[in-house]
């Protein structure tokens, strides 16, 4: 069967795409894989044998009206663009993942009469799916959303092999000191960069750090931390992150999706700091779920330093982050089986 698997930019949209792309190339489709041309597509698609085809667009929402008059010129023109290679490919099915490049594509989905599903990652329902949601045949979501989504399935979200183990390994500890892995995602945040070398004073030698701070900001995270006692390494960019998780106590990081969702999975706690602009205060509602089952705590930055501070020395000092590993996070462990499995009763396959 040949299908078309979509999403764009983020890695909360990309990495689940991609686990959902090589279930099905197990089960000998063949896969079209249709982004952007971004680096982060690219790295993730490394060795892969899929079709990959970036589309030329850029995103509607918020941006000014000449802007947006661009990207619906851009949209029409790549409606048509991918509506013919369904026809040319005899492609059965459009599987979107999020990211405004699925909106055409999933509407040149729905223009050829084929089954479209959508993946919502987080915990409210992004722009681009929203609006598929209305076609789709079923609507996978990973948590709970707030409205009405017709047709809809919790399915959790597909998460990467490396974090899709039934209880992280236990550390090989080389020290008494509490490991903590920091990181503000693929890109870094100035946030982070700029706030935790300086957050750890008064337990400083208590502690090991190993902090993720984005391209180019190597140096200037490095000098910051050469500054303090705190014994700990700085890097741009970690390849495969559940070793650094495993090797951690906690985690300090944004509260995306698709973070939330493999740090529990390897039943590791966190100290989520929501991204303030993130698009309707998602990734606050997003951390909630793993308040909910008592796995991390959320700071936000609107509340000040001071009280960051505190909350990491009350998490040090009274040993909270061993609560949050006796939990165990198992929604997201079987998505991607759970997805292909209903996908394709869908077309008698099972």
């Amino acid at each position: 069967m040949n299908i078309i698997i979509s999403a764009a930019k983020t890695g909360g949209h990309v990495f689940p795409a991609i686990e959902v792309a090589k279930e099905f190339a197990s089960k000998e489709c063949n896969i079209f894989f249709i982004g952007t041309g971004s680096e982060i597509e690219k790295n993730a698609l490394e060795g892969l044998s899929f079709n990959y085809i970036p589309l030329k667009i850029d995103g509607f929402r918020g941006k000014s009206p000449l802007n947006k008059i661009l990207s619906l010129k851009d949209t029409i023109f790549n409606i048509f663009k991918v509506y013919f290679l369904i026809k040319r490919n005899n492609i059965k099915c459009v599987i979107t993942f999020g990211g405004f490049v699925t909106v055409p594509v999933g509407l040149a989905g729905w223009l050829a009469r084929r089954k479209i599903f959508t993946h919502e990652q987080n915990s409210v329902m992004g722009s681009a799916n929203k609006l598929l949601s209305k076609f789709a045949t079923v609507n996978f979501l990973a948590f709970p959303v707030s409205g009405n989504v017709s047709r809809s399935l919790i399915s959790g979200n597909p998460i990467r092999t490396s974090f899709n183990i039934n209880k992280a390994q236990e550390n090989n500890r080389d020290t008494n000191k509490i490991k903590i892995y920091i990181t503000g995602g693929s890109q870094g945040a100035k946030y982070f960069n700029e706030t935790f070398p300086k957050s750890f004073e008064d337990v400083e030698d208590l502690v090991q750090i190993k902090h993720q701070c984005g391209n180019g900001n190597f140096n200037e995270v490095q000098n910051l931390y050469s500054k303090t006692n705190i014994e700990f390494t700085v890097s741009e960019f970690c390849k495969d992150p559940s070793l650094e998780i495993q090797w951690a106590d906690f985690v300090i990081s944004r509260s995306g999706a698709l973070t939330i969702s493999e740090v529990s999975s390897l039943s590791k706690g966190m100290l989520m700091i929501p991204l303030p602009s993130s698009i309707d205060n998602h990734q606050y509602l997003n951390a909630k779920h793993i308040l909910d089952i008592k796995m991390g705590i959320i700071h936000e930055e609107a509340d000040g330093i001071d009280k960051l501070n505190k909350k990491i020395k009350k998490i040090i000092n009274q040993k909270t982050y061993l609560n949050w590993q006796k939990e165990t996070n198992t929604s997201h462990k079987n998505a991607t089986k759970f997805i292909l499995n209903n996908i394709l009763k869908e077309y008698g396959a099972i």
